[in-house]
């Protein structure tokens, strides 16, 4: 790997509300494709024209999957219905397939879904499947605040199977779950908490059993370098080793990014103003190859 990718979308604004692609060639200074413009429209995948928090991730059947918040904020933040599950095998033409909860869920309390926010995706060994994990809310009680939960997604990623099973509960809003794996086998799972009255930072659970929450060690304190509210977690590897903790200080116009030898001690990089061309919102990282690097620049040029 030489190079990183940064997904993301720019703004609450509906022409903002898309995904967008950013490089990088040390995972902390990154230069926007495409001119800054989205690299897929949003009206041409997702029912409400809008999208967020677009979470990549490299898999080993040669596929690039994402996931992303079908929503447009305009219509308010309890207007979220759904998410939009892509393929794609060059990160550049990709296969999209909404999943609006009213109608794949009907009959059920998540069709009374307020909010299907920040949609990640993990494969999860034991069950041979990719697990999509996201948080929910209904206007019914059933979900009387943002729960995390989860699915598996069918073969082609194109359906979610079953119903959504709880991931954690823990006890209080909580959003923008992420999930990785170290190299020990360790899962690390970083989400923001959103309880009233409280800072709205970033906490961390360690395991070894995705399914067994009850195993889980809730670990004290919040992991962002700063005493702003932040949100927007990503963590990903850093190609000479270690691993880069980001997140949006979205009160402040700057995304924020953390250093680590083992993920659980976060050491202060940098901040990226979010101004210009280059005004990343919630979004994550992965490494891709020189070629990979070379094709996108060829088809999202930087100038342009």
């Amino acid at each position: 790997m030489s190079h990183y990718l940064f997904t993301y979308f720019t703004g609450n604004a509906p022409e903002q509300e898309q995904i967008c692609y950013a490089v990088s060639n040390d995972g902390f200074n990154y230069t926007p494709l495409n001119g800054g413009k989205p690299i897929v429209g949003s009206d041409s995948i997702a029912l409400a024209g809008g999208v967020r928090d677009p979470h990549i991730l490299r898999c080993k059947d040669g596929w690039f999957r994402m996931v992303v918040t079908d929503m447009r904020s305009s219509l308010g933040w309890a207007s979220n219905r759904g998410m939009v599950l892509m393929r794609s095998r060059d990160m550049i033409h990709w296969q999209h397939h909404t999943i609006h909860f009213p109608e794949r869920f009907q009959g059920t309390n998540f069709a009374h879904v307020t909010r299907v926010w920040a949609p990640q995706t993990i494969y999860d060994k034991a069950a041979g499947k990719y697990m999509v994990y996201f948080s929910l809310l209904t206007d019914d009680g059933s979900i009387p605040y943002d729960r995390v939960y989860w699915c598996y997604a069918n073969a082609d990623f194109s359906e979610l199977e079953g119903e959504p099973q709880v991931l954690f509960d823990f006890h209080a809003p909580s959003i923008d779950t992420d999930i990785v794996q170290d190299k020990d086998g360790l899962y690390h799972l970083f989400f923001k908490t959103e309880a009233d009255g409280s800072h709205k930072g970033i906490r961390q659970y360690t395991f070894r059993d995705l399914h067994r929450p009850e195993t889980w060690t809730l670990h004290d304190g919040f992991c962002e370098t700063t005493k702003d509210d932040v949100e927007g977690a990503g963590v990903f590897p850093l190609i000479g080793g270690g691993w880069c903790l980001m997140y949006d200080c979205y009160r402040n116009g700057h995304y924020q990014f953390t250093k680590s030898n083992d993920l659980m001690h976060f050491t202060f990089m940098q901040n990226t103003e979010t101004r210009g061309l280059f005004t990343p919102r919630h979004g994550t990282v992965i490494q891709i190859t020189q070629k990979e690097y070379q094709r996108l620049l060829k088809a999202f040029p930087i100038g342009e």
